[in-house]
């Protein structure tokens, strides 16, 4: 049947067509049009070549029956489907839009806030600023650096505290005499540390044999007699001067290293027995032979516990390194059950008492139970810096071993928890280090200081929270120790050697000398007196 047709009705003229309320929408446009007072709604000079076409009149027979009947019949035709899909999107996008506008004029008319992202948001907000700082050649840098020294700053704080009772009550005359020791063992530290950060990576792999062997001659010389000097029972300290050193903890520091140049030697070649067993063995057997014989059990353990880690990392053989791990464990059990004194530290760990008198001062029990009485009586905020009951002569090396119990009750358990978030920080550090280096060297040797100073922290803060037994190691970085503190700033100093190989790490920190040195080259020109001009005569 063929399509009808129908002959448009003549256009009629602009000026005939009445006046619209303002505001109408025009059927022609589809845009809803607001005429201004004093324009002419129908006149295309006045409305320009839009505002003429907005006001073009409507076609008679577009509303006629007819029409609606042909408009219907086509709508099956896709091409006009589409263009009918594409008026509705754009107009509810126009809808939209003017009611987010609405919605933000009200909001801001009524003085609402408005919506708070999402959590999602924020979560990826986060994450993305996470991902952005950890791209940062010098984050790993900055991580450890600033964490030994707010842990220093922590120790020094706390040493003054811990100690200022004894030191005045035992001889010294001052309450801030251990508290100026320590501060000037730490500027040593700290400048050694720098000093360290310094060097390059080469340069740590050939002081690897020197360092060992001065390491273990140090160690030795603890037993000749008016050199060696023992303290609290252990052989473990040499006299120099009007100085006493501890030649085990730099010993670490040497044994570390040591490991790392070996093992990174050897990769690929450790798969007979004489491989994987010298030096490796040898070295690690006289390090913790001279440090058991000078009696002092918790150093080795931290010797041992390094070797271990510098092993596993440097792709030991598993036969070999269980082997090795038995021979140490071993050797460990033995030198335990061999004392009773040890023996009943162990009691005293399980138990809460070795025997009827542990309430006595002399009992086994004694220290590790008033650590606790420090730790519970602080409660949740401390009874406030330098207000412990426990350091006026209850709780024994108050400044030293048990300095994290001062730690509790003087500053609670938000204290101890923000001790041990700066060491979980520094451990995240150090795992960076091994995991963006390239060089086994580097990795081995960092995962041996990592065991010592993040190993030998957990060991002390078990001890004081009657989780391990007594073995008297220090708190790295917090407890008052020449020795201690010095080596374990050295040790930081040659891991930052290491971060600085990161890639691009080299790069920023020429960027960040440069910047700096023209601050002060700024602040110099300001400094500066101008010239004054030469008056004449």
């Amino acid at each position: 049947m063929g399509r009808q047709t129908t002959a448009k009705a003549p256009r009629r003229p602009a000026a005939s067509k009445p006046t619209p309320a303002r505001g109408a929408r025009t059927q022609a446009s589809g845009r809803r049009t607001t005429h201004r007072p004093g324009q002419e709604p129908g006149g295309a000079a006045a409305a320009g070549p839009q505002g003429a076409a907005a006001a073009e009149p409507e076609d008679p027979a577009a509303t006629s029956p007819g029409a609606t009947g042909r408009a219907s019949a086509g709508r099956g035709s896709k091409k006009t489907r589409a263009k009918a899909a594409r008026g509705t999107k754009s107009r509810a996008t126009t809808a939209g839009a003017a009611s987010t506008g609405r919605s933000a004029t009200t909001a801001a008319g009524t003085g609402r806030r408005p919506a708070l992202p999402s959590l999602r948001d924020g979560l990826i907000a986060i994450g993305r600023e996470f991902r952005r700082v950890s791209a940062y050649p010098l984050t790993t840098y900055y991580l450890v650096l600033v964490s030994v020294l707010a842990l220093t700053a922590l120790g020094l704080v706390m040493v003054l505290s811990a100690s200022s009772i004894t030191s005045y009550d035992g001889g010294e005359g001052s309450s801030f005499a251990y508290f100026n020791k320590q501060a000037g063992f730490a500027a040593i530290g700290i400048v050694l540390m720098l000093v360290a950060a310094g060097l390059p990576v080469h340069l740590w792999k050939r002081l690897a044999w020197p360092a060992l062997v001065l390491g273990l001659f140090m160690q030795a010389a603890v037993f000749l007699p008016g050199i060696g000097k023992s303290t609290n029972g252990n052989a473990n300290w040499i006299q120099l001067g009007g100085f006493q050193l501890q030649p085990s903890e730099f010993l670490k520091i040497a044994l570390a290293v040591w490991l790392g140049f070996v093992l990174a030697g050897k990769f690929g070649k450790m798969k007979t027995f004489g491989h994987a067993m010298i030096p490796v063995v040898p070295g690690i057997a006289l390090a913790v032979g001279l440090v058991i014989a000078g009696n002092d059990l918790g150093t080795a353990v931290v010797l041992m516990a390094m070797a271990m880690v510098c092993l596993f990392i440097g792709a030991f053989p598993w036969r070999h390194f269980l082997l090795l791990f038995a021979g140490l464990a071993a050797v460990a059990a033995f030198y335990v059950l061999s004392s009773a004194n040890r023996l009943q530290r162990i009691e005293a760990m399980l138990t809460g008492h070795a025997d009827q008198t542990a309430a006595d001062i002399t009992g086994q029990a004694w220290q590790s139970n008033h650590g606790l009485f420090s730790l519970a009586s602080g409660g949740w905020l401390g009874v406030g810096l330098g207000a412990s009951r426990e350091k006026w002569s209850w709780l024994p090396e108050a400044h030293n071993d048990f300095i994290f119990a001062i730690i509790g009750e003087e500053l609670g358990l938000l204290g101890t928890l923000v001790v041990v978030l700066v060491f979980a920080t520094l451990a995240f550090g150090l795992i960076r280090v091994i995991m963006r280096s390239t060089d086994l060297f580097v990795q081995v040797a960092t995962a041996g200081l990592f065991a010592w100073l993040i190993g030998q922290a957990a060991i002390n803060i078990g001890v004081v929270t009657g989780l391990l037994p007594v073995i008297g190691l220090p708190l790295p970085f917090v407890s008052y120790g020449g020795s201690s503190i010095i080596a374990s700033l050295l040790a930081v100093g040659v891991i930052l050697s290491f971060a600085r190989t990161e890639e691009g790490a080299a790069a920023a920190i020429a960027a960040h000398r440069a910047r700096v040195r023209s601050s002060f080259a700024v602040l110099a020109r300001r400094r500066t007196p101008a010239p004054q001009p030469k008056e004449v005569r």
